[in-house]
């Protein structure tokens, strides 16, 4: 097939545009080369895009431009939409252009497809876990319930697990299914929400197959290491790299679902040659939750390397305390398993990076950032 995919030289994008190749896909591919992902020298420095240069049919745009997209969408079978600003904390003062790319991008994309000839029978969109905030708890009192943003006053007193009204019993975390809430708690989850449901809801109508996957926190070799807005695997490599003291936010007991690229890829190849796939929404994931403390455990084990680890109460506004992946229904209709568990998984991640150049330490300035519109607390 002609597989278009926005956002195809970013970490994911360009792990699944190989992949694709691999089996026979023509593969195009749209994007701008962000400097905050690909630095400021991308056609010449950048792995990620280096990787599929000569590979790929490759269109140097942003997905917010209509005469870019309009050339790339032409004898496309697939879209894989992958374009997106994707830094959660960053995302709550820098709202405009989240949304102006997030959300405007994607409007722009269904827009021309509405309005023009083409040949796209199918759109698979990056969703994110981030739509479902807090995710789904088991309250002794009520069952199941899904509590919202937690509340500063109880952050400041460093008491960081979620309430919910009217449960005096500590809740306990569960799996977040397809069917849990949607809430998202930043401006970043908002805009994916928004993503999902357009491609969801416009897709049918205009006679295009749609495709949502709920990516989990994807990580492994490859990723940028010098976007000091997204990844704590990446962070703190870098911070330990630069024998750096690591603060961890909260009391590190807060956690993710970390899930390796190769089954993001995995997965999402699935959602584009299965016909199984149409019209439904999966969540991608290992289905296990890995405490932040376990992750600076684990990666200064496998650098060999002790630094200082303060665990500090600090905390950032937008940031969940919990969640992780539900797979009931991607492994009932499409098959999948998640193949590399956290432990695998980091040690080929931090292999990879023993392989590349130490990079500065940005990660400050970020928080310095938050700091200054009174988001880092």
């Amino acid at each position: 097939m002609n597989i278009l995919i926005t956002g195809g030289a970013g970490f994911i994008g360009s792990n699944l545009a190989l992949k694709l190749i691999s089996r026979g896909h023509v593969v195009t591919v749209l994007d701008n080369l962000s400097k905050q992902i690909h630095g400021s020298d991308p056609q010449n420095t950048s792995p990620l895009y280096l990787s599929i240069a000569e590979k790929v049919r490759f269109i140097g745009a942003s997905v917010t431009d209509n005469d870019a997209l309009i050339k790339a969408i032409k004898d496309q079978d697939v879209i894989v939409h992958l374009a997106a600003e994707t830094g959660t904390g960053q995302s709550m003062y820098q709202i405009k252009r989240y949304t102006d790319v997030n959300i405007g991008g994607t409007a722009l994309l269904l827009d021309i497809l509405a309005n023009n000839d083409h040949k796209v029978k199918k759109i698979v969109i990056a969703s994110s876990r981030s739509i479902y905030g807090e995710g789904k708890y088991w309250s002794d009192e009520l069952g199941y319930v899904y509590p919202e943003h937690r509340d500063d006053i109880y952050m400041q007193a460093g008491d960081f697990e979620v309430k919910y009204q009217g449960c005096e019993k500590p809740l306990k975390l569960v799996a977040t299914d397809e069917d849990s809430k949607i809430h998202p708690s930043s401006v970043y989850g908002i805009t994916k929400q928004n993503q999902e449901q357009m491609i969801m809801t416009v897709c049918p109508t205009i006679g295009i197959t749609p495709v949502a996957f709920r990516y989990q926190n994807v990580y492994g070799p490859g990723q940028s290491l010098s976007n000091p807005y997204t990844g704590i695997l990446s962070i703190f490599s870098t911070l330990i790299k630069n024998n750096k003291a690591i603060n961890v936010f909260e009391d590190g007991k807060e956690t993710r679902d970390f899930v390796f690229i190769d089954d993001v890829v995995d997965a999402t190849i699935l959602g584009i040659e299965k016909d199984e796939a149409q019209n439904n929404v999966f969540n991608v994931g290992t289905g296990v939750p890995t405490e932040v403390n376990t992750v600076v455990e684990e990666l200064m084990a496998n650098y060999n390397k002790i630094v200082p680890v303060t665990v500090s109460g600090n905390y950032r506004l937008g940031d969940i305390r919990h969640n992780f992946a539900d797979l009931t229904k991607i492994k009932t209709v499409l098959g999948f398993t998640p193949k590399v568990d956290f432990k695998q998984g980091i040690k080929e991640f931090a292999g990879w990076v023993n392989t590349q150049e130490i990079k500065a330490d940005k990660y400050q300035q970020s928080i310095d950032e938050m700091k200054q519109k009174g988001l880092f607390k």
